[in-house]
């Protein structure tokens, strides 16, 4: 059937397309996964007992659980696992990450790109992007360091802001 939905538990490549995602940044703290799969393949957290009662419906969900990113076929027919800022949660964050004084973090959390004196400290190993935090320790979103510049050092790729400013 076209356009019909199908969910399942994530297989053990799509687990590997996570962790081998969650290691450039640091440990994976949540193994239990679930996939939707639509036009893309949206990959949720969830957990066990949630899984069962999910089993157990006559009903198929669209969403459960925690929407932590997509996995994607790109150009040369590879899959990768495309994360969003929620993924972060479920990682514990020991590498490529930044984090902001209060100024560059609203800059950053309203779409803007960071000054090279806004960043508080920063640890890059490898990777591109890095996870931004404020000096609270909560998620901003996600960047892309750009070393040859101090204007804008850290590029945003996505943020928390996001959701707010999206043209309805």
């Amino acid at each position: 059937m076209v356009g019909e939905l199908r969910y399942r538990r994530a297989s053990s490549w799509e687990y590997d397309l996570i962790l081998r995602e969650a290691e450039k940044y640091g440990e994976l703290r949540h193994h239990f996964f679930a996939v939707v799969e639509g036009k893309f393949r949206d990959v949720y957290a969830v957990n066990e007992s949630l899984w069962r009662e999910i089993e157990r419906m006559k009903v198929k969900p669209y969403a459960y659980g925690t929407f932590i990113g997509t996995i994607k076929v790109d150009k040369n027919l590879v899959e990768k696992f495309y994360p969003n800022v929620e993924f972060f949660y479920f990682v514990r964050v020991e590498r490529n990450y930044a984090v902001l004084s209060p100024k560059a973090g609203f800059l950053f959390t309203t779409g803007k790109d960071v000054p090279r004196s806004g960043v508080r400290r920063y640890i890059w190993q490898g990777t591109k992007k890095l996870v931004v935090y404020d000096e609270n320790g909560v998620i901003l979103g996600i960047g892309r360091i750009n070393p040859e510049s101090k204007r804008k050092f850290i590029l945003n790729v996505t943020d928390v802001g996001e959701f707010i400013r999206r043209k309805r």
